[in-house]
């Protein structure tokens, strides 16, 4: 969702070669037993213990297939496999709305119906068969528990001076979480006019610019900054070793009940993919009865088929954090068409 590229070793896979997007590729495309993902950030752990660690661990076990993993900005790895098209690197892409999206009308994608799709809800998948929601998720806030004793409720709040230089959020159209505050601003203020106009005024208070969102919640941990942007699955899970960490929805403008839509962790098969077979595969994998119901054991995130039912001490937790939220529907082909005028309106805006 949302830092800079870096290639990671999962699972006792192959390290991606520097030179990966150079023409010829590397070791790791030439290995028929091998397959790459490019992926938002948030579902591997810090400490090889998330999500992805475990399936594809599992993965790699089962089928004797190394996974080679790409981290990057939701909007990043996208752009990267865009440079990549004339030598396609990646075998499956994983990334947030709206950039699944824009992904798909750039033509990154091929029709594949993961085995287990059918039980994803039509609203989080491709109507057109290119991607499918591996991991569901909700957009969010996290505030620091032990400087603010009560969570923010509103957007108002944050104008005022006890946030100055103490807010942060990352940068809308390289993050999924940055260009999230985008999308919820607008719902929640009513117009493109209102919540530009808003985020106008909240720069006053805002530190500065981040292509990582993943690295804001450290800081509110710390102290270093009371508020930062976020998402559900990523928040709760780096709260498990972040004591100080509270995840919190603002409410829309002039109160009511708190607000967020749905963000999920979308994932497609790459069109003329090296080692599409491998990347099919991992697809199947993902969405399968065992690795669907760790999706909120191991990583703080609500499974994308609707036939899993997790009990687990998460989803009981993540079942009472949603309790009382108000969840709308963004119309993501408008934001996927409309995302650089309005990150535009926001440089504007904001004098970013």
């Amino acid at each position: 969702m949302r830092h800079h590229i870096k290639p990671v070793a999962a699972a006792g896979a192959l390290v991606l070669a520097a030179s990966l997007s150079a023409c010829g590729g590397s070791s790791a495309a030439s290995d028929a037993k091998a397959v790459t993902v490019y992926s938002a950030d948030g579902l591997k752990g810090e400490n090889d213990d998330g999500w992805y660690d475990r399936v594809f661990k599992d993965f790699e076990k089962q089928t004797g297939i190394k996974v080679n993993y790409v981290e990057g900005g939701s909007g990043e790895v996208v752009q990267r496999a865009v440079r990549e098209k004339p030598n396609t690197q990646a075998d499956v892409l994983v990334t947030l709305p709206p950039f699944i999206q824009q992904a798909d009308s750039k033509g990154l994608l091929q029709k594949y119906a993961p085995r287990g799709s059918g039980q994803v809800a039509p609203a989080d998948k491709g109507a057109d068969g290119t991607w499918t929601s591996v991991v569901n998720n909700y957009f969010g806030f996290v505030y620091d528990k032990k400087e603010l004793k009560t969570a923010p409720t509103t957007w108002d709040e944050l104008l005022g001076s006890r946030y100055r230089n103490k807010l942060q959020y990352s940068t809308p159209g390289v993050a999924g979480d940055g260009t999230a505050v985008l999308i919820k601003a607008m719902h929640d203020f009513g117009s493109r006019t209102a919540a530009m106009a808003y985020l106008g005024k909240l720069q006053a208070n805002n530190v500065g610019p981040s292509a990582s969102t993943g690295k804001l919640a450290p800081k509110v941990d710390k102290g270093e900054i009371l508020a930062a942007n976020g998402d559900v699955q990523m928040s709760y899970a780096q709260s498990k070793t972040m004591p100080n960490l509270g995840i919190w929805f603002p409410a829309k403008a002039g109160g009511g009940r708190p607000t967020t839509f749905a963000l999920p962790y979308a994932a497609g098969l790459v069109r003329k993919a090296p080692h599409s077979a491998n990347g099919r595969k991992l697809l199947d994998f993902m969405l399968a009865e065992q690795a669907q119901k760790q999706v909120s054991e191991i990583g703080g995130g609500f499974p994308a088929r609707q036939d899993i039912k997790a009990t687990d001490a998460n989803a009981t937790g993540l079942s009472a954090l949603m309790k009382g939220v108000d969840v709308f529907a963004p119309d993501w082909d408008d934001i996927s068409r409309n995302l650089t005028s309005y990150v535009e309106d926001w440089k504007s805006a904001t004098h970013s």
